[in-house]
């Protein structure tokens, strides 16, 4: 199982690249929504909460990997419900991580991100 594509804001950075949004939500600017969601918690390396109607998660890479400068990689997400709702949130974060890893595993290294 994995999230609906368009149900979530999916924002991290890779080895050369810099953060950067990879899935907008369907939000046409992600960014006001993005800080919304991580107001009172942006400094902190791990996030699980609900807010404003929405599931806002960060967690380390779980494949362990840094970027150039050797910086722990983390990845948020704020997710939007969808028609079953949430995931719960004790499976969040395997939930999210299962709908990018392929595709994270092939940007990652990517020198622009793509």
């Amino acid at each position: 199982m994995t999230l609906a594509p368009g149900s979530y804001i999916w924002a991290t950075r890779g080895r050369e690249w810099g953060f950067r949004f990879l899935r907008d939500g369907g939000y046409t600017d992600p960014l006001p929504v993005y800080e919304a969601a991580f107001s009172g918690v942006a400094e902190q390396r791990e996030v699980r909460r609900q807010i404003n109607g929405l599931l806002v998660l960060r967690f380390s890479d779980p494949d362990g990997r840094r970027d150039r400068a050797g910086r722990a990689i983390s990845h948020d997400f704020v997710i939007r419900p969808d028609s079953e709702g949430w995931p719960a949130l004790t499976n969040a974060r395997s939930l999210a991580w299962e709908s990018v890893r392929d595709e994270y595993a092939r940007r990652w290294a990517a020198p622009s991100g793509t």
